[in-house]
């Protein structure tokens, strides 16, 4: 909440749009000193992101990772709580799914090994972040610390677990061995053709639905309006006789819960296998789109889709400017970050300025 008292559509609509082109201008800056015109590079990637069909699937593919990733920061910070362990709940969800294939698909049924191998990626990714909410709970440990400490263990274990365990021998590649082909996960183009060879699945369908199950929870359930009132003010949520404790540990395994659920679009919707360091940084990148959404389910949809498509125009787009790295796409959402994030109400003062001196003058 900005201390400026702002109207709702200012907060979370009009302070995202100016930050967010507060950072695109500092991006075009960048790419104006290497050397390249940032209104034709704007349009290069807008036109491989957005407007081709084929660049617009791989956008949705890369913004469904973002949803589960973004949805998970944005239900804990309801509780008051910064999540930032979404990598390494990513990861052990990941985990958790790869065991049931890697162990079920030659013998089981797909329609078995499938809703298994996905329930299973949210069990994984809510036990590794009960562990921190437990902590902070019961034994008082920040909530960012020990997530961030989870993270480097996860990586660890993972980097064990696939090198020493799953890669089959004599396989060169750091991942384990194929999935079954039955249990690849079906792709949107398979009914929208349109889309071609891209790897947006079935995962897209079931990461909207948990846009609309988050808001239903948030919003229309008790418990939802338990977890605000914890985060708003905990004196007043005890006061009120809910467990602030209980609550904490339940945030926190649904927050890993859908964190977990996010390697399902990567893992069984592409690549087929689980390999090391797959989660490439969507579990920080969560944070971004939990932030720039300001925790409603349409704005983390939308910052969801920005940061595929800066994905996926930014791989466009250093192909054909060879003076752009594609390096500059993890600093534009850097930028993106820091005003939305650590700057987020840097417009605030001029904006309730501006809207105080309208109504005055309208009341005159």
């Amino acid at each position: 909440m900005n201390p400026h008292n702002l109207p709702g559509w200012a907060t979370n609509l009009l302070l995202p749009i100016l930050n967010l082109i507060s950072a695109m201008l500092v991006a075009g800056v960048v790419i104006y000193a290497l050397g390249e015109s940032p209104t034709e590079s704007l349009g290069i990637l807008v036109n491989s992101a957005f407007l081709n069909p084929e660049g617009l699937g791989y956008t949705l593919f890369y913004a469904t990772t973002f949803i589960f990733t973004g949805l998970a920061v944005a239900f804990a910070l309801h509780a008051g709580l910064f999540n930032i362990g979404g990598e390494g709940q990513m990861y052990i969800g990941g985990l958790g799914m790869a065991l049931v294939v890697l162990n079920m698909d030659a013998a089981w049924s797909p329609w078995l090994v499938i809703p298994l191998a996905i329930l299973m990626s949210t069990l994984f990714g809510a036990a590794w972040a009960f562990l921190p909410g437990y902590l902070q709970a019961k034994r008082g440990s920040h909530i960012v610390v020990t997530t961030i400490m989870f993270n480097f263990i996860a990586a660890s274990l993972m980097n064990y677990i696939i090198v020493s365990l799953l890669i089959p021998v004599g396989q060169q590649s750091t991942s384990s061995r194929q999935f079954a082909e039955a249990t690849w996960l079906p792709r949107l183009n398979e009914w929208l053709p349109v889309l071609g060879q891209t790897p947006v699945n079935i995962s897209f369908v079931l990461a909207l639905a948990a846009l609309g199950l988050y808001a239903l929870v948030m919003w229309r359930t008790s418990w939802g309006y338990g977890v605000s009132t914890v985060g708003l003010n905990p004196y007043a949520a005890h006061y009120a006789g809910i467990s602030i404790k209980g609550t904490i540990i339940g945030v926190m395994a649904v927050s890993g819960a859908l964190a977990g659920m996010a390697a399902v679009n990567s893992q069984m919707g592409s690549s087929h296998n689980l390999g090391l360091n797959f989660t490439a940084g969507a579990g920080f990148i969560g944070i971004a789109v939990a932030l720039m959404g300001r925790n409603h389910p349409i704005g983390i949809l939308l910052s969801a889709v920005l940061f595929g498509g800066l994905i996926q125009g930014g791989f466009d787009l250093s192909l054909e400017k060879s003076n752009i790295p594609p390096e500059t796409f993890v600093f534009i959402q850097g930028l993106i970050i820091l005003f939305c994030g650590a700057m987020e109400n840097l417009y605030a003062p001029a904006l309730s300025a501006l809207l105080n001196s309208y109504k005055k003058r309208s009341a005159v």
